[in-house]
């Protein structure tokens, strides 16, 4: 039988008892697992955070989030034993404090941004910066993400080419009134045999056309 790792810290216990989970004589599911195996539970956790942010308890969260920390510590634990990939948590927590450092140089420099207006406004120079191979405000943007959420980071793209998507009906006051418009399209949608999501992406899809376009300089 193991024993439990002792550690400095319950962060450190945690990345020992994986490493403990993952070797020789320790789970063999636990060993077989690869990046790609453990997407789906990356993904089923997400959520389980997002319900638990949404509507749960103090305790929910903490074990929700817990659940997501543990996948990162897994995927790192994997890698440091894959060959070509070589790195640990320690990497991957440098890696990050290196990128919010360079993100805020109104905190670690002597750039001034007094408002979170401010900030949101020099965020893309920022990530410009760190990534300059990027050339479209598209780059860096999943398309698997859910539609909706989608749909709210191109439209904040493609107003920053000048790409105006009008809304054809009143803004809701409130977030109730918006869920509730939204169910309501959807089941008019459901009446009508339409694939409410399908038709929001294909949207999507020729929304990005359109900002590519505004993108690419004329002749």
């Amino acid at each position: 039988m193991a024993e439990i790792p002792d550690a400095a810290t319950e962060l450190e216990r945690l990345v020992a008892v994986t490493a403990l989970l993952r070797a020789p004589g320790g789970c063999p599911w636990d060993a077989e697992q690869t990046h790609a195996s453990l997407v789906q539970y990356l993904t089923e956790e997400t959520h389980e955070l997002i319900e638990a942010i949404e509507s749960g308890s103090r305790e929910e969260m903490i074990e929700e989030l817990g659940d997501v920390l543990y996948q990162v510590v897994f995927h790192a634990d994997i890698a440091a034993h894959t060959p070509g990939e070589d790195f640990t948590i320690e990497d991957v927590a440098a890696h990050m404090t290196a990128k919010m450092v360079g993100r805020h140089p109104h905190v670690f420099a002597d750039l001034d941004l007094a408002t979170a207006g401010d900030v949101e406004n020099a965020w893309d120079s920022f990530k410009a910066a760190e990534k300059p191979s990027r050339t479209s405000v598209l780059d860096g943007i999943p398309l698997g993400m859910p539609s909706l959420a989608l749909a709210d980071k191109l439209l904040g793209k493609a107003r920053k080419v000048g790409v105006e998507v009008a809304p054809t009906a009143p803004a809701p006051t409130d977030e109730a009134a918006l869920g509730a418009q939204l169910l309501a399209l959807v089941a008019a949608a459901k009446t009508e045999g339409l694939d409410a999501e399908r038709a929001l992406r294909t949207t999507l899809r020729a929304l990005r056309t359109d900002i590519q376009a505004a993108e690419t300089p004329t002749a």
